[in-house]
């Protein structure tokens, strides 16, 4: 959990970018679907972040209907969160290459 919360914000922006306009539940499915099911994020835990980065000016939401006929906020990435999702991959690239290095040691 420690280390899905570090990473929940590379998540949410790259699911957004390969999928599209989501909304919550469908963020939380898509990710765990991505993952073969290993990684499952809490609805409690999505919804701060996913405000957070409105406000950030990385995401923008409006409120629309789902398939199921229900008000729902959609979320879809602005080009200030792909450059975010940039800055994560590469903070990401730079901690698995370190944990790697300590790993083989």
């Amino acid at each position: 959990n420690d280390i899905l919360q570090g990473t929940l914000t590379l998540l949410v922006l790259q699911t957004l970018e390969s999928r599209g306009t989501l909304h919550g539940y469908s963020l939380c499915q898509s990710i765990q679907n991505a993952s073969s099911d290993l990684l499952r994020v809490e609805e409690g835990s999505l919804y701060p972040a996913l405000h957070r980065m409105e406000q950030d000016g990385w995401l923008t939401a409006t409120w629309e209907q789902t398939d199921k006929g229900r008000q729902a906020k959609f979320y879809s990435l602005t080009r200030r969160g792909r450059a975010q999702l940039l800055r994560e991959k590469e903070s990401w690239d730079r901690l698995t290459r370190g944990v790697s290095l300590v790993l083989a040691n």
